[in-house]
């Protein structure tokens, strides 16, 4: 059985963590699988948007602790240097992709799964959604990038408290501080009408789209300012564009 499924849908692919059982916990076959699957939609020239979500009642209920780890003992660079090329780096292939990500969470989403979660674009969270930066409650600092992901997207005071606290999020408390863009009875279905929107859009303009705001979250005014108004040229002759200024002065 395939603990990583990728859907079609047109231009839009789901990829699915698939071992409901086990609430989606994270071990190193199903990294492995996840890191292949977003290759795979990388390479993917039809792909226009990524939907990311789990099967059953989670998104992703984190490591699987001893599988995941192994040896603990070990020196910390060797710990350090399996973390990033291991673990690490099977889920934040999602933030090199330049098509919009999409993730549906319907479920918890804890440690790991949170910086899955917090590696797609947007985040559109069910009623029953929980957002679990809880490295400290198991005595871990944050990792896999969650400690930058968790403060772009709610800033420094709110994700040094939740990152302090260990606690899980609630869907109504992610939403009302930004973590989750979209509080919804059904993600899944609101993730599927955002992929709609965005896969019906020139695949270069997304990908402009994702660099602006990647520039603009680093960088200061005036460089994201070039890069924008490189990005506006070219989208200016875009054939999109060519007709809706046809039809403007047609009108006018």
């Amino acid at each position: 059985m395939s603990l990583v499924l990728i859907e079609s849908d047109g231009p839009v692919r789901t990829l699915r963590l698939n071992a409901p059982e086990r609430r989606n916990a994270l071990d190193l076959e199903l990294l492995g699988e996840l890191a292949a699957a977003v290759e795979t939609v990388k390479a993917d020239t039809e792909a226009r948007v990524l939907i990311v979500t789990g099967e059953g009642r989670a998104f992703c209920a984190g490591a699987d602790l001893t599988s995941l780890f192994g040896d603990t003992t070990r020196p910390v660079h060797v710990l350090r240097d399996h973390l990033r090329n291991n673990v690490y780096s099977a889920f934040l292939g999602l933030r090199d992709l330049t098509i919009p990500t999409i993730a549906a969470v319907q479920g918890v989403a804890v440690g790991a799964g949170l910086n899955i979660a917090l590696a797609c674009d947007v985040i559109v969270a069910g009623p029953r959604a929980g957002f679990g930066p809880t490295f400290a409650s198991i005595g871990l600092n944050p990792g896999g990038g969650c400690s930058w992901m968790l403060t772009q997207r709610i800033g420094v005071g709110n994700a040094m408290a939740a990152l302090l606290s260990g606690e899980v999020i609630g869907a109504e408390d992610a939403y009302r501080m930004g973590l989750a863009n979209f509080l919804v009875e059904d993600a899944a279905a609101k993730a599927t009408e955002l992929a709609a929107l965005y896969g019906s859009r020139d695949i270069a303009l997304n990908a402009a789209i994702k660099r602006s705001v990647q520039v603009a979250a680093s960088s200061d005014f005036d460089t994201t300012l070039d890069i924008e108004s490189w990005a506006q040229a070219s989208t200016m002759r875009g054939e999109v564009f060519a007709q809706y200024l046809a039809d403007f002065r047609t009108k006018h």
